[in-house]
């Protein structure tokens, strides 16, 4: 487990390069991980967290500019429901505490902006800022196969609220969607590091799929990044 007292830090520093000081700051970075800690949150968790915060760092000279990307990493999973509006719901979160928090308007735009890409990994081209998020955010489909499938059934975990064979077709059309990008990744160097082990876990998990294996149920909470979903 992630200590939650260096996040805690590391949104510290980041509120105060981007112009958020004082106990509102600190508030809200305490909100942030307490929702992240929620205890059903077996995958997108302070773990997923911190391995995105970084994958931000590794790729931030793709970045046009990374504490914007920081910001909307931090927010992206805020509200973490396993229901299809988490993303705009996050979104919205942001932009009213970033907003709260004197931050101007334009970054704040980008912040929402950049947290609804992630509902479909697809930024536009020459949108350096959302490469990397996206990037980041799907690294963890490149993990090693054992971790990949442990953080496969954690998600599912996620969504016990969803009949299992309901799960396992959407998931099924999702993977075989994602191997039918062209590219899972958009930044030179994430695709060089990750694009053939993310297709290998993919594939992987998509003949499980057909075959109707089911996903186990987890002893613990994997430890890992987000298997991106």
């Amino acid at each position: 487990m992630v200590p939650v007292v260096d996040l805690e830090q590391a949104w510290r520093e980041l509120a105060t390069r981007v112009g958020a000081t004082g106990d509102a700051a600190l508030a809200t970075g305490r909100g942030l991980l307490a929702a992240w800690s929620d205890p059903s949150r077996r995958y997108h968790s302070v773990a997923h967290l911190q391995d995105v915060l970084e994958k931000v760092d590794e790729l931030a000279a793709d970045a046009e500019d990374p504490d914007t990307v920081r910001l909307a990493a931090w927010y992206h999973d805020a509200v973490y429901n396993g229901s299809p509006d988490d993303e705009e719901l996050s979104a919205v979160k942001a932009e009213r505490e970033l907003t709260e928090l004197g931050l101007p308007p334009a970054l704040v735009s980008e912040v929402g902006r950049l947290i609804r890409m992630t509902v479909h990994h697809d930024p536009p081209p020459e949108d350096r800022n959302g490469a990397v998020l996206s990037d980041a955010d799907l690294s963890a489909l490149a993990v090693d196969p054992d971790t990949y499938r442990a953080n496969s059934e954690a998600i599912r975990q996620e969504y016990l609220h969803i009949p299992e064979r309901a799960f396992m077709a959407t998931r099924a059309v999702m993977v075989e969607t994602m191997l039918a990008a062209r590219s899972l990744f958009y930044t030179v160097s994430g695709r060089r590091r990750w694009e053939e082990r993310a297709r290998q876990n993919l594939a992987a998990e998509l003949a499980r799929l057909r075959t109707g294996e089911q996903p186990r149920r987890p002893r613990e909470e994997p430890e890992g990044p987000d298997a991106g979903a």
